[in-house]
Protein backbone atom coordinates (compact mmCIF):
# COMPACT_ATOMS: atom_id res chain seq x y z
CA UNK A 1 0.00 0.00 0.00
CA UNK A 2 1.04 3.47 -0.79
CA UNK A 3 1.61 6.43 1.45
CA UNK A 4 -1.28 8.23 -0.82
CA UNK A 5 -3.67 4.96 -0.23
CA UNK A 6 -2.49 5.24 3.79
CA UNK A 7 -3.58 8.79 3.87
CA UNK A 8 -6.78 8.42 1.87
CA UNK A 9 -7.99 5.39 3.87
CA UNK A 10 -7.26 7.15 7.10
CA UNK A 11 -9.07 10.40 5.63
CA UNK A 12 -12.22 7.90 5.19
CA UNK A 13 -12.23 6.58 8.39
CA UNK A 14 -12.47 9.97 10.28
CA UNK A 15 -15.37 10.54 7.69
CA UNK A 16 -17.40 7.58 8.36
CA UNK A 17 -19.54 9.27 10.85
CA UNK A 18 -20.05 12.57 9.12
CA UNK A 19 -23.35 13.38 7.59
CA UNK A 20 -23.16 13.99 3.89
CA UNK A 21 -24.07 16.93 2.24
CA UNK A 22 -27.22 16.75 1.50
CA UNK A 23 -27.84 16.31 5.45
CA UNK A 24 -28.36 19.82 6.82
CA UNK A 25 -26.26 20.63 10.12
CA UNK A 26 -27.97 22.98 12.44
CA UNK A 27 -25.53 25.24 14.09
CA UNK A 28 -26.96 27.01 17.28
CA UNK A 29 -25.10 30.44 17.53
CA UNK A 30 -26.16 32.72 19.52
CA UNK A 31 -28.22 35.72 17.69
CA UNK A 32 -27.77 37.88 20.94
CA UNK A 33 -25.50 38.05 24.23
CA UNK A 34 -28.04 38.54 26.90
CA UNK A 35 -31.95 39.61 27.14
CA UNK A 36 -31.73 43.46 26.85
CA UNK A 37 -34.84 45.90 26.51
CA UNK A 38 -34.81 48.73 23.68
CA UNK A 39 -33.22 50.87 26.00
CA UNK A 40 -30.80 48.68 27.31
CA UNK A 41 -29.28 48.34 23.90
CA UNK A 42 -29.43 51.73 22.95
CA UNK A 43 -27.29 52.59 26.33
CA UNK A 44 -24.89 49.59 25.72
CA UNK A 45 -24.09 51.59 22.20
CA UNK A 46 -23.38 54.45 23.81
CA UNK A 47 -20.84 52.20 26.71
CA UNK A 48 -19.07 50.63 23.63
CA UNK A 49 -18.82 53.98 21.32
CA UNK A 50 -17.27 55.58 24.14
CA UNK A 51 -15.27 52.75 25.13
CA UNK A 52 -13.64 53.16 21.19
CA UNK A 53 -13.05 56.90 22.14
CA UNK A 54 -15.87 57.89 20.00
CA UNK A 55 -18.01 61.20 21.38
CA UNK A 56 -21.36 60.49 21.90
CA UNK A 57 -24.48 63.19 21.54
CA UNK A 58 -27.71 62.42 21.87
CA UNK A 59 -31.01 64.75 21.01
CA UNK A 60 -34.24 64.48 20.03
CA UNK A 61 -34.92 64.85 15.99
CA UNK A 62 -36.35 68.23 16.88
CA UNK A 63 -33.19 69.27 18.14
CA UNK A 64 -30.67 67.69 15.62
CA UNK A 65 -30.09 70.91 13.62
CA UNK A 66 -29.02 72.34 16.78
CA UNK A 67 -27.01 69.61 17.86
CA UNK A 68 -25.28 69.50 14.49
CA UNK A 69 -24.70 72.42 14.15
CA UNK A 70 -23.11 73.23 18.13
CA UNK A 71 -20.94 70.37 17.09
CA UNK A 72 -19.24 71.79 14.13
CA UNK A 73 -18.87 75.34 15.71
CA UNK A 74 -17.02 73.63 18.75
CA UNK A 75 -15.07 71.90 15.91
CA UNK A 76 -14.78 75.23 13.95
CA UNK A 77 -15.33 73.77 11.00
CA UNK A 78 -15.64 75.68 8.61
CA UNK A 79 -16.59 73.91 5.74
CA UNK A 80 -18.93 70.52 5.96
CA UNK A 81 -18.95 67.91 3.32
CA UNK A 82 -22.64 66.66 2.65
CA UNK A 83 -23.94 63.56 0.92
CA UNK A 84 -26.42 64.32 -1.62
CA UNK A 85 -29.19 62.42 -0.37
CA UNK A 86 -28.48 63.48 3.48
CA UNK A 87 -31.54 65.62 4.64
CA UNK A 88 -30.97 69.34 4.32
CA UNK A 89 -33.29 70.41 7.53
CA UNK A 90 -30.28 68.41 9.72
CA UNK A 91 -27.54 71.22 8.51
CA UNK A 92 -29.96 74.42 8.11
CA UNK A 93 -28.36 75.60 11.68
CA UNK A 94 -25.02 75.60 10.57
CA UNK A 95 -23.22 78.17 10.03
CA UNK A 96 -20.72 76.17 7.65
CA UNK A 97 -20.05 75.77 4.04
CA UNK A 98 -21.64 73.13 2.76
CA UNK A 99 -19.58 70.71 0.19
CA UNK A 100 -21.43 68.71 -1.94
CA UNK A 101 -19.78 65.60 -2.98
CA UNK A 102 -18.65 65.35 -5.68
CA UNK A 103 -17.39 62.34 -8.30
CA UNK A 104 -14.51 64.47 -9.35
CA UNK A 105 -13.12 65.76 -5.63
CA UNK A 106 -9.57 64.58 -5.63
CA UNK A 107 -8.17 63.56 -2.21
CA UNK A 108 -6.24 66.56 -1.51
CA UNK A 109 -9.77 68.14 -1.88
CA UNK A 110 -11.43 66.19 0.43
CA UNK A 111 -8.42 66.35 2.82
CA UNK A 112 -8.96 70.27 3.07
CA UNK A 113 -12.66 69.41 4.11
CA UNK A 114 -13.24 70.12 7.80
CA UNK A 115 -16.22 67.62 8.36
CA UNK A 116 -18.45 65.35 6.89
CA UNK A 117 -21.97 64.47 8.25
CA UNK A 118 -23.62 61.37 7.13
CA UNK A 119 -26.16 59.25 8.56
CA UNK A 120 -25.85 55.51 8.78
CA UNK A 121 -27.19 51.88 7.56
CA UNK A 122 -27.47 50.23 11.38
CA UNK A 123 -25.17 50.66 14.44
CA UNK A 124 -24.37 47.51 16.40
CA UNK A 125 -24.51 47.46 20.23
CA UNK A 126 -22.65 44.50 20.86
CA UNK A 127 -19.51 46.14 19.26
CA UNK A 128 -19.90 49.48 19.47
CA UNK A 129 -19.74 49.47 15.30
CA UNK A 130 -21.59 51.53 12.85
CA UNK A 131 -22.22 50.41 9.28
CA UNK A 132 -22.29 52.83 6.48
CA UNK A 133 -23.19 51.00 2.85
CA UNK A 134 -23.08 54.11 0.50
CA UNK A 135 -26.93 55.03 0.52
CA UNK A 136 -27.38 58.52 -0.78
CA UNK A 137 -27.64 59.91 3.01
CA UNK A 138 -24.20 58.40 3.69
CA UNK A 139 -22.43 59.13 0.46
CA UNK A 140 -19.38 57.28 -1.45
CA UNK A 141 -16.80 55.62 0.92
CA UNK A 142 -14.15 57.56 0.49
CA UNK A 143 -15.83 60.93 2.19
CA UNK A 144 -15.66 59.02 5.38
CA UNK A 145 -12.45 58.28 5.50
CA UNK A 146 -10.14 60.59 3.68
CA UNK A 147 -11.82 64.02 6.14
CA UNK A 148 -10.17 64.07 9.81
CA UNK A 149 -14.02 64.74 11.49
CA UNK A 150 -16.70 62.44 11.11
CA UNK A 151 -20.04 63.07 12.54
CA UNK A 152 -22.40 60.33 11.74
CA UNK A 153 -26.20 60.40 12.76
CA UNK A 154 -27.77 57.33 14.10
CA UNK A 155 -31.43 56.63 14.52
CA UNK A 156 -32.91 55.46 18.07
CA UNK A 157 -33.96 52.78 18.37
CA UNK A 158 -35.14 52.31 14.45
CA UNK A 159 -31.34 51.70 13.29
CA UNK A 160 -29.60 49.90 16.36
CA UNK A 161 -29.48 46.34 17.04
CA UNK A 162 -27.85 44.27 19.37
CA UNK A 163 -25.64 41.97 17.67
CA UNK A 164 -23.56 41.53 14.17
CA UNK A 165 -26.20 38.65 12.90
CA UNK A 166 -28.82 41.06 13.52
CA UNK A 167 -26.68 43.59 11.46
CA UNK A 168 -26.51 41.46 8.43
CA UNK A 169 -29.61 40.46 8.19
CA UNK A 170 -30.24 44.22 7.54
CA UNK A 171 -27.47 44.91 5.20
CA UNK A 172 -27.25 43.84 1.17
CA UNK A 173 -23.72 42.33 0.87
CA UNK A 174 -23.71 43.50 -2.91
CA UNK A 175 -23.07 47.20 -1.49
CA UNK A 176 -20.07 48.93 -0.06
CA UNK A 177 -20.00 48.54 3.54
CA UNK A 178 -17.95 49.89 5.93
CA UNK A 179 -17.81 48.90 9.43
CA UNK A 180 -16.28 51.20 11.80
CA UNK A 181 -15.82 50.90 15.71
CA UNK A 182 -14.35 53.89 16.94
CA UNK A 183 -12.12 56.53 15.16
CA UNK A 184 -9.45 55.63 12.95
CA UNK A 185 -6.46 53.86 15.01
CA UNK A 186 -3.80 51.22 15.05
CA UNK A 187 -0.53 50.78 17.13
CA UNK A 188 2.54 50.08 16.19
CA UNK A 189 4.84 46.42 18.09
CA UNK A 190 5.43 48.79 21.45
CA UNK A 191 1.76 49.28 21.73
CA UNK A 192 1.79 52.69 20.88
CA UNK A 193 -1.52 53.70 19.68
CA UNK A 194 -1.52 56.26 16.63
CA UNK A 195 -5.16 57.64 15.36
CA UNK A 196 -6.29 59.14 11.98
CA UNK A 197 -3.79 56.83 9.89
CA UNK A 198 -6.56 55.32 7.65
CA UNK A 199 -9.59 57.42 8.34
CA UNK A 200 -10.95 59.89 11.02
CA UNK A 201 -9.14 60.86 13.99
CA UNK A 202 -12.46 62.05 15.71
CA UNK A 203 -16.01 60.25 15.06
CA UNK A 204 -18.70 62.09 16.48
CA UNK A 205 -22.06 59.86 16.71
CA UNK A 206 -25.32 61.00 17.67
CA UNK A 207 -27.94 59.31 18.35
CA UNK A 208 -31.50 60.85 17.59
CA UNK A 209 -34.39 59.94 19.36
CA UNK A 210 -37.14 59.58 16.94
CA UNK A 211 -39.44 58.12 19.25
CA UNK A 212 -39.44 60.77 21.86
CA UNK A 213 -39.94 63.17 18.56
CA UNK A 214 -42.61 61.29 17.77
CA UNK A 215 -44.53 61.06 21.38
CA UNK A 216 -44.41 64.86 21.23
CA UNK A 217 -46.14 65.37 18.01
CA UNK A 218 -48.50 63.33 18.98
Amino acid sequence: MSSRERILGRVRRALADVPSEDTPIERAYLREHGDRSVEETVELLAENLADYRAIVHRCTAADLPATLAGMLAARGSKTVLVPPGLERSWLAEADTEQVPDRVESTPHELDRIDSVVTACAVAVAETGTIVLDGSPDQGRRRITLVPDHHICVVRVPDQVVSSVPQALERLDPARPLTWISGPSATSDIELDRVEGVHGPRTLEVVLVDTQASAETNS
